[in-house]
């Protein structure tokens, strides 16, 4: 069975400006995180997603995708088997799950997650 999209994110300079700006054009109101420049947006509907806007200094803007995956370090090796290369390491999310990073043969940065403690 393919892995399904359940994350997004858009990361702007200014993470209140970013918010603002999709606020405003997609009706989205946000969560934001304590003491983070990131909010939530829920999914909008049955068939949709939720995801994060926000910023961060250590990261350039850009837009991110994550897939859910059953093994975080199983599916980073396996991008790395096929030229991609791990950005970041598994990661625990606290009461959410967990998520890695790699950047693809081109370049460009994806997430996977994984559901659980």
């Amino acid at each position: 069975m393919a892995q399904p999209v359940v994350h997004f994110e858009i990361m702007g300079k200014d993470g209140v400006k970013t918010r603002e700006f999709y606020g405003k054009l997609f009706d989205w109101d946000f969560q934001v995180m304590e003491g983070m420049d990131y909010g939530l947006v829920k999914a909008a509907g049955e068939g949709s997603i939720g995801g994060g806007v926000g910023a961060n200094p250590n990261s350039p803007p850009g837009l991110t995708f994550y897939i859910q995956v059953d093994d975080l370090q199983a599916s980073l090796d396996k991008a790395e088997s096929l030229g991609g290369k791990m950005l970041v390491p598994p990661t625990p999310i606290p009461g959410t799950g967990s998520f890695a990073m790699f950047a693809d043969p081109d370049g460009n940065a994806v997430g996977l997650f994984k559901a659980g403690a």
